[in-house]
C-alpha cells in the first residue's frame, strides 16, 4: 500500500472498500473534514473517514487539501499519481499539477460531466452508462481519458443496484489506471468534442413528482433518488409523502386523482399513473402502502 486516495462520499467509500487487498490500495487517504448533519445538526464524519477508520488506513480531514502540511503527506509516500474519487471541494494549484491525478467518473463522458451523474443517468431513462477514469484539470470533468467502460442500464435499475456495479467496475478500472502510472505506460486521449451534457446537482424541485408529467418519467425519478435522497408526492391534504417504491402503467385515474388499487396507491398523471407500493408518511417510518392506505376511506378501492 503505496498509494493516496481522495474522495468523500458514500460513492468513493464503496470504491476505497472496493481497492483495499489489490496493489492499488492507498497507505493514505485525505477527506472532507466532519460535518453537521441530521435535524440536530451534529457533526459527523463523511463516509470515506469511516470506511478508512475501519479498514485502518491512515486518513486526515485537512480544511485546506491544498495546504503545505498535505502536500508534504503525499511527497512522503511519493506516488507517480493519485487517486480522485467525489471529493466534492475544488482542487486548486499547487497539488492539480503536483503529479496526475486520476479522477473516477462513473459516466461515459463528456455524457454527465457534473455532480450527480449516476442520478441524472437513471432520470434521462440511460440505457447505457458506465466509469471514467480522466485526469483532473480545472475545467469540471472536463480532462483525458486514461480509461472508460461501459454497462447496460437495466429497465427496473435504481441509484442502489447501478452505483453498487459501478462502484466495482470503477475500483477495478482505478486500480488499472494506478498501476498503468506506476510502471509508466498510463497513456490519454481527449473526450469527444459532441455528447456534453451535465449533471447538475439535484434540487428540492428534483424531487417532487408532478402529476401534470409522465407516469414513466416519475418512475424513473423514483429509481434515481433510492435510497439515498427520496421523491416526494404531494397529497390532496397539501402534505408531503416520500416514495420509496414505484412502477408506472398506462391505464389509472384522472390527473391529480389518487385511489387505492390492488392494496396499493394510484396516482393519476397527465400521461399514464404511477403505482406506489412503498412509501414514507412526513416524520413517519417507511412502510407499505397497504398499511398507509388502512384508516383513509377517502382513498378506497376503485
Amino acid at each position: 500500500m503505496t498509494g493516496v486516495f481522495i474522495g468523500t462520499d458514500a460513492f468513493a467509500a464503496g470504491v476505497l472498500t472496493a481497492m483495499v487487498g489489490t496493489s492499488e490500495a492507498p497507505s493514505l487517504v485525505i477527506t472532507r473534514p466532519d460535518s453537521a448533519k441530521g435535524r440536530g445538526r451534529q457533526l459527523s464524519p463523511p463516509p470515506v473517514a469511516v470506511a478508512a477508520a475501519e479498514l485502518g488506513i491512515d486518513f486526515i480531514q485537512p480544511e485546506d487539501i491544498g495546504d503545505a502540511s498535505v502536500l508534504a503527506a503525499i511527497d512522503a509516500i511519493d506516488p507517480p499519481a493519485l487517486a480522485l474519487c467525489a471529493y466534492g471541494a475544488i482542487i486548486k494549484e499547487p497539488l492539480l499539477s503536483a503529479r496526475p491525478i486520476l479522477n473516477l467518473h462513473p459516466s461515459l463522458l463528456p455524457r454527465w460531466r457534473g455532480a450527480a451523474p449516476i442520478e441524472r443517468a437513471l432520470m434521462a431513462g440511460d440505457d447505457e452508462t458506465g466509469v471514467s477514469i480522466i485526469q483532473l484539470v480545472e475545467a469540471l470533468d472536463a480532462g483525458p481519458m486514461a480509461a472508460q467502460e461501459s454497462l447496460t442500464v437495466t429497465p427496473v435499475e435504481d441509484f442502489a443496484s447501478l452505483s453498487a456495479r459501478l462502484i466495482e467496475l470503477g475500483a477495478r478500472m482505478l486500480g488499472a489506471s494506478l498501476a498503468a502510472a506506476r510502471e509508466g505506460s498510463l497513456s490519454f486521449v481527449d473526450q469527444p468534442t459532441e455528447g456534453l451534457t451535465y449533471a447538475e446537482r439535484i434540487e428540492a424541485q428534483d424531487r417532487l413528482l408532478g402529476t401534470s408529467g409522465n407516469a414513466e418519467d416519475a418512475a424513473r425519478v423514483v429509481r434515481a433518488l433510492f435510497p439515498h435522497i427520496g421523491a416526494r408526492l404531494e397529497l390532496p391534504s397539501g402534505d408531503f409523502v416520500g416514495v420509496r417504491e414505484a412502477s408506472a402503467e398506462q391505464d389509472g385515474p384522472s390527473q391529480g386523482v389518487f385511489e387505492e388499487q390492488d392494496g396499493d396507491l394510484l396516482v393519476g398523471f397527465s400521461s399514464g399513473a404511477l403505482r406506489v407500493t412503498r412509501l414514507t408518511p412526513s416524520g413517519g417510518r417507511e412502510m407499505t402502502s397497504s398499511d398507509w392506505l388502512r384508516g383513509r376511506p377517502e382513498l378506497g378501492p376503485s
